[in-house]
């Protein structure tokens, strides 16, 4: 399967409208998913918890992460991140970071609704949590477009040996190490 490449993943990560996807571990032990806005900005997923949000208090207690990122229109661009999560500003610092959360508002609401939501929500305390990639485990992958070749929809370990695709990644995999 292709992964992208430093700048097709720094446009994907761009792009408005993409919701992170925030695993941890609740202090019982049962992993925890929570969809949230993010922004990307040097080499970090940042995002804002509220001060009451239990993944917060999971993230202060074991800063260990998972992040998933996709989209579901072709070519199905995804991310997925292992890594240790910073908290950047505790709850109560908000206004040092204001402009990071006005820019993590833009990239899901238009400029006047993201003003508002703000000011709507000022008095709402939050982080300011990082995860950055370079330290981090990171898996990229998308669909096959143009001339790549159709067996690069999945990892090769999941070819059963001998099907069609089996066969058909295997030659592609010899013809790569003959080049």
């Amino acid at each position: 399967m292709p992964r992208l490449s430093t700048s097709e993943l720094n446009a994907f990560l761009a792009e408005p409208g993409h919701l992170v996807r925030i695993g941890s571990i609740d202090a019982d032990g049962m992993p925890r998913v929570a969809p949230a806005w993010f922004l990307h900005r040097d080499g970090a997923i940042l995002f804002t918890p509220r001060a009451a949000s239990v993944f917060l208090h999971n993230l202060r207690r074991d800063p260990r992460v998972a992040l998933s990122i996709d989209e579901e229109a072709l070519p199905y661009r995804k991310l997925s991140v292992q890594g240790v999560c910073r908290i950047l500003h505790e709850t109560g610092d908000d206004d040092a970071w204001r402009d990071t959360y006005r820019a993590i508002a833009l990239r899901y609401v238009p400029a006047t609704g993201a003003e508002a939501y703000i000011q709507n929500t000022i008095d709402q305390p939050r982080a300011l949590l990082a995860v950055p990639l370079a330290e981090s485990r990171v898996t990229t992958w998308r669909m096959p477009v143009g001339a790549e070749a159709r067996t690069g929809i999945w990892a090769r370990r999941y070819y059963v040996p001998g099907s069609k695709y089996g066969r058909e990644a295997a030659a592609a995999a010899e013809r790569a190490a003959q080049s």
